[in-house]
């Protein structure tokens, strides 16, 4: 069984990778601030909720209207979107782009607790044609140190890692030790919720190790 992911984060990628599955990267190529701006319009304001699943959606829509990969094989599989945005007191932040806008949301969020969230939109194209299709967000609290000091949120602005992630940070990076604790699946600050990930494998009937495809080497346990 292959899954196709409609999304060129490396965070994504990596994540997939580490539970076993090496997926199909097919960039979806979608105008986000577009999309959303549509969305308003025709809608009102967006929750944060419904603006990453209406993200998620769009992206592996996007993959799924050729029904086919950029060579012209046929998509056989399940094609999977997913966004993220980190929330901090009502207001939805994605990725910060320039160093300034990081610093200023990491003197924000220094000492205080805010929510991430990842949609998720798999499309069941198994047989090459289109099949169903099922969503769903999931959530993460997080709280972040209080004894950060502007010095470090300066280091970890210059090391380039904050300006491309949702919120400004990382739990799989640089970014760890700043965060004292996390309530929620961690996978889902990474960028996709696995557990939720499997339930909709599971309402297509299908089990989530019949996607592995990458041998693992075992290693010591993390718990010693």
């Amino acid at each position: 069984m292959r899954l196709y992911l409609a999304s060129t984060s490396p965070a994504r990628l990596a994540l997939l990778r580490q539970i076993g599955i090496e997926p199909v990267v097919v960039p979806s190529e979608v105008d986000e601030d577009a999309a959303v701006e549509r969305a308003v319009a025709a809608r009102g304001p967006l929750t944060t909720d419904a603006m990453v699943q209406l993200l998620a959606e769009a992206k592996a829509e996007a993959v799924a209207a050729p029904g086919v990969l950029p060579d012209g094989s046929p998509i056989d599989g399940f094609i999977l979107g997913g966004d993220s945005a980190f929330e901090l007191d009502g207001v939805a932040y994605g990725k910060p782009h320039q160093p300034s806008v990081a610093r200023e949301r990491w003197l924000a969020q220094r000492g205080r607790t805010g929510v991430l969230h990842s949609g998720h939109w798999l499309i069941d194209h198994r047989g090459g044609a289109r099949q169903a299709a099922a969503g769903r967000t999931d959530h993460a609290e997080l709280t972040f140190a209080d004894d950060i000091t502007d010095a470090e949120i300066d280091a970890y602005v210059a090391s380039g890692e904050p300006l491309l992630v949702a919120g400004a940070f990382t739990i799989d990076g640089l970014a760890a030790p700043f965060i004292r604790t996390i309530t929620g699946p961690p996978s889902a600050v990474i960028g996709m919720s696995l557990p939720v990930v499997r339930d909709l494998l599971r309402d297509f009937g299908v089990d989530w190790t019949s996607l592995w495809n990458v041998s693992k080497t075992p290693t010591p346990s993390a718990h010693g």
